[in-house]
């Protein structure tokens, strides 16, 4: 589910060290030659979600959450800009007009029925319009690439009205709000409560239901390029769901991304290339034991794996706006990968493995492997991975946003793709 704006019990913040820049919050980081910036200055602030679109179109401005609301950072001058007071949703960035879209609801529980009132506001006016409202149990999560389509859930939530939540205690400790949400997790992926997929016209007002179920629906992305296609996911414990699917906007064309071939095989935290055509997902054959970033391309059926080691295990990933670069957050070892030596920033360039295949023999339908090779940029020792860092490239390809409790409170960074000493 999108996450809520997330409040941590930390209200100091610790100055960093001065390093190299002379600034507490410009730095470069002495394990590995890069410079990081904090771009947020209020203490719980946070980037969005890995699979969000936090970016203007044309790239200037991203969207942060703060205790206060929604403000917007501008990535060339680093000012900070309030847009929407109140605590919110927020859905993503429209990729055609770049008006941000979020909702306010009643209620903290995601996991309980609640009225939803969907709104998009200007980042540069501030002109604020109702886009919709939406009854107890439906659920908005994503705009399509133009902007003419809503997405979301509808749940039925029979008598589960009055549940707790991890959302109802803001002041858990990270490690705290890891557990509470882990219980939560298991508790609703048994239920298989009744749920469809809903597509609301925002220019007509019309909406259709599809692909009703008692799966447990989640992580609803449009194509950033196809107006009509959406990624979705079949929630629960990865080893128990084949969880990736695509669905088009009139029903038609449900597909299974990618179909799990031994036991205990897991694939997820799924999310889109720029180009609107690859999904690419965390792959592990089986659970904890062998790494893999895999992309399908959804046009032509192209399938590609590349490897990576215990240690660059990444809790999300993403991938360049040009497609040649990946990131990923790493995690600590309490997490899938039980890295013993994870708590870094990373950069992965990838390298196809050499086809020495004969040219006459078919190839049809075989995965095209490679390997990552990975340069550390931030040293996340000092972060409590119960906050997951969701990194992701800015859009000129010079940085890695991503966000962090190294300091005390969640706030916002920056870390320069090019080494400091660099020419």
């Amino acid at each position: 589910m999108n996450k809520l704006v997330a409040l941590t019990g930390l209200t100091v913040v610790f100055l960093l060290p001065s390093v190299g820049t002379g600034s507490p919050t410009d730095w470069i980081d002495p394990d590995t030659g890069h410079r990081v910036v904090q771009l947020s200055r209020e203490p719980g602030s946070e980037s969005l979600y890995f699979n969000l679109n936090p970016f203007t179109p044309d790239g200037k401005k991203m969207v942060i959450t703060t205790p206060t609301g929604i403000s917007t950072i501008n990535l060339q001058t680093r000012q900070i800009e309030p847009v929407v007071e109140g605590r919110v949703g927020v859905l993503m960035v429209g990729r055609k007009t770049g008006q941000v879209y979020y909702y306010r609801f009643n209620g903290r529980n995601p996991f309980a029925p609640r009225n939803h009132v969907i709104y998009a506001t200007d980042l540069n006016t501030k002109a604020t319009h109702e886009v919709a409202t939406l009854p107890p149990g439906e659920n908005a999560v994503t705009v399509n690439s133009d902007e003419t389509l809503l997405a979301g859930t509808i749940t039925d939530w029979g008598d589960l009205t009055n549940r707790p939540s991890f959302h109802e205690a803001p002041n858990l400790t990270p490690d705290q709000r890891r557990e509470r949400k882990g219980e939560m997790f298991i508790r609703r992926f048994g239920e298989h409560l009744p749920m469809a997929l809903f597509f609301l016209n925002l220019q007509t007002g019309q909406v259709k239901t599809f692909n009703r179920c008692t799966n447990w629906l989640n992580h609803l992305q449009f194509s950033p390029t196809d107006p009509q296609l959406l990624l979705f996911c079949h929630e629960g414990p990865w080893q128990d769901v084949n969880r990736l699917w695509t669905i088009r906007s009139d029903g038609t064309g449900l597909t299974l991304v990618h179909q799990r071939t031994m036991v205990m095989e897991i694939a997820g935290h799924e999310f889109w290339g720029a180009d609107g055509q690859t999904i690419w997902y965390d792959l592990q054959t089986p659970r904890g034991e062998d790494f893999w970033v895999a992309g399908d391309n959804v046009r032509t059926g192209a399938r590609t794996w590349y490897h990576l080691q215990r240690n660059e295990w990444s809790v999300h990933y993403n991938v360049s706006p040009d497609g040649k670069w990946f990131c990923g957050d790493g995690g600590d070892d309490q997490m899938a990968a039980h890295a013993t030596n994870g708590k870094w920033i990373y950069l992965f360039r990838p390298e196809p493995v050499p086809d020495l295949t004969a040219t006459n023999r078919d190839e049809t339908g075989l995965i095209r492997p490679g390997t990552f090779h990975a340069e550390r940029l931030v040293n996340m020792a000092k972060h409590n991975y119960g906050l997951e860092p969701n990194a992701m490239f800015s859009p000129d390809m010079k940085w890695v946003i991503f966000r962090s409790n190294l300091s005390g409170a969640s706030q916002v960074y920056e870390v320069e793709i090019k080494r400091a000493d660099s020419e």
